[in-house]
C-alpha cells in the first residue's frame, strides 16, 4: 500500500462538497486525490460531504484512475465516528487522519479500517512523537499551516523557521520506509513562489506536496522529477560502476551511490 506512493509527488486535496472539484480531481493528472471531510469543508456541510465522498467513490462504472484516499475528520471530533462508519460501508480504505499526536491514535483507527493508514503531521506533539507514529502510519503528510499556527510562527518568518520540523518527519519517514509529503502552498496566483517551494521540498527530501488546485500539478511533478542532467550523470554513473569503492568524474563513489543513481533513474 505503501510503495506505490513513493513515485507519486501531486497529492491534490479538494472538498468532497464540491462535486464538480470531484469530477475534476478524477479526469485531472493529479497522482493522488484526497477527499478532503475536515478542514475544507464547513461543519453545516459535513454531512453532505461525507454523502459525496461516498457516492464519488461508490457505484462507479469504472474505477478511479488515481489513487485515492479519504481524510477523516479528527480523533475525538463529532463526525470522527460517522467518517469512519462511511468509510467501512465505502471501497476506498486508504485513509488520512488529520492531527495525530500519538501513535495509539493511528493505531485505533487502522484497527477499524482493517490497513495501516496515513497520518497529517500538524501538532507540535506529533513532531515530537514522529517516530512511532511513523512506523504506524501508511504515508506522511506535513500540514504546514497548521503546524505553523501551533509554533505561533509569525505570518513573515517562511519555511526557514520549520526546517527542524521538516526535517525531523523526514527522517522519521525514511527510517521507516514510508512515503512522506510536504505541506501545500496557499498563493493560488504566485505560479513561480510554488514552483521554488515544490523543488525546496524535494531538496528537503520529500516524496511529493500537497497541493490545493489542479494548475499546482504539472509545475509540482516538474519539481519533483530527475532533471536531464541528473538522468545523465546517473546514467553515466550506473554504466562505470564496477563495484566497492571507486573514482568517477572526480569523486569517490560506492554502492550507495549507484543505487540512489537508479532509484533517481526509476523516476523518469
Amino acid at each position: 500500500m505503501t510503495s506505490d506512493l513513493f513515485d507519486r509527488p501531486a497529492m491534490l486535496f479538494l472538498p468532497a462538497s464540491r462535486a464538480g472539484a470531484i469530477v475534476r480531481a478524477r479526469q485531472s493528472a493529479a497522482d493522488i486525490v484526497v477527499l478532503d471531510l475536515e478542514d475544507a469543508v464547513r461543519d453545516e456541510d459535513k454531512e453532505a460531504a461525507r454523502d459525496a465522498a461516498m457516492a464519488a467513490v461508490a457505484g462507479e462504472a469504472e474505477p478511479w484512475p488515481i489513487p485515492l484516499f479519504i481524510r477523516i475528520n479528527g480523533v475525538g471530533t463529532v463526525h470522527h465516528g460517522p467518517d469512519l462508519a462511511a468509510v467501512l460501508h465505502s471501497p476506498v480504505r486508504r485513509v488520512l487522519v488529520p492531527s495525530v499526536g500519538k501513535a495509539a491514535e493511528l493505531h485505533g483507527v487502522a484497527r477499524i479500517v482493517g490497513q495501516p493508514v496515513a497520518a497529517m503531521i500538524e501538532t507540535a506533539e506529533a513532531v515530537m512523537n514522529i517516530r512511532e507514529i511513523a512506523h504506524e502510519a501508511s504515508a506522511l503528510v506535513v500540514g504546514t499551516n497548521d503546524l505553523s499556527a501551533e509554533l505561533r510562527l509569525p505570518a513573515a518568518a517562511g519555511r526557514g523557521a520549520l526546517i527542524t520540523a521538516l526535517q525531523t518527519v523526514v527522517l522519521a519517514a525514511r527510517a521507516a520506509g514510508k512515503p512522506v509529503f510536504d505541506g501545500v502552498f496557499n498563493r493560488l496566483d504566485d505560479a513561480e513562489g510554488f514552483a521554488a517551494e515544490a523543488r525546496e521540498g524535494r531538496s528537503f527530501g520529500f516524496d511529493g506536496k500537497s497541493l490545493i488546485h489542479p494548475d499546482q500539478i504539472a509545475p509540482c511533478r516538474l519539481a519533483f522529477a530527475p532533471t536531464p542532467d541528473e538522468v545523465a550523470r546517473a546514467e553515466r554513473l550506473v554504466a562505470a560502476a564496477t563495484g566497492g569503492a571507486e573514482r568517477f568524474e572526480g569523486q569517490m563513489i560506492e554502492q550507495m551511490h549507484v543505487d540512489a543513481a537508479r532509484r533517481l533513474l526509476a523516476r523518469r
